[in-house]
């Protein structure tokens, strides 16, 4: 009696086994998330986005008409407004998509309403630009305020201010390549360094000061999660000094990361 209960006991732990392989081969096999193919809105922002200045600041210049002109962005317009937002589970899928989602319509925000002289131009006396529909997302209309305001930020990540790029000059520059979960860590921290390197947008060093961009006055509450804005600058900028006093007062100009190409 007690074998027969042994090999009862063994044929059970067997059949329980290959269950579990059966649903581990199952979740393996099905796609329990899924980010959408950047690949035609890498291709455009690499051909359309290139190193420059304007005014002595250095910075990433966008060829608007030329964007506007490419069949490319209506096609990746429509692959954020219908993609199946259930497909995100991960945060770094939500924010990768969401960064991405946001730059797209900032630059549709500002060809829809080309030619301008800064994406404030695309408001009204009614409504700001950051509120007005910029397009959808997921199949809902949406604003960038509400990208911003109501889907990253609540993200807890304050890197996200060094990645959404609002079509100006003192912004953060805008990344020749898709933000995806895979890369996303790597790609936040190359963003946060660079804004902070370039003393034209995001900090100077003048005399015993530490000017700042206006960013981290607006989201200074974001900044928590590093101790501070003081935490968050000796993480991502090398050789500060010692002693200093911070102030967020660089200049910020609103005016379009655009420069007419010079005829050859």
């Amino acid at each position: 009696m007690p074998s027969t209960n042994l090999r009862t006991r063994a044929a059970d732990t067997r059949g329980i086994t290959r269950v579990i392989l059966l649903l581990c081969t199952l979740c393996s096999s099905t796609s329990w998330s899924k980010e959408p193919d950047w690949t035609d809105y890498t291709a455009l922002l690499q051909q359309h986005v290139h190193a420059g200045a304007i005014n002595g600041i250095r910075l990433s210049l966008v060829d608007y008409p030329a964007i506007r002109r490419d069949p490319r962005f209506a096609t990746i317009t429509r692959q954020i407004a219908h993609f199946p937002l259930q497909q995100l589970r991960s945060r770094e899928e939500r924010m990768a998509f969401y960064i991405n989602a946001y730059n797209i319509l900032a630059i549709k925000m500002v060809t829809d309403h080309w030619p301008v002289e800064s994406i404030k131009d695309a408001g009204s006396l009614f409504t700001t630009v950051w509120k007005k529909p910029a397009g959808t997302v997921g199949g809902q209309a949406v604003t960038l305020n509400d990208i911003e305001h109501h889907i990253l930020r609540p993200m807890g990540d304050p890197r996200i201010h060094m990645a959404i790029v609002c079509a100006s000059i003192s912004c953060p520059d805008l990344r020749p390549e898709a933000y995806t979960a895979a890369q996303l860590n790597h790609q936040l921290n190359e963003q946060a360094r660079g804004f902070l390197a370039n003393p034209g947008k995001g900090l100077r060093i003048e005399g015993g000061h530490i000017r700042l961009s206006h960013i981290f006055d607006w989201f200074a509450e974001d900044f928590q999660v590093y101790g501070g804005v003081k935490q968050f600058i000796l993480k991502f900028h090398d050789h500060l000094p010692t002693n200093y006093e911070i102030k967020t007062d660089l200049n910020y100009n609103w005016s379009l990361n655009y420069k007419e190409k010079s005829a050859s």
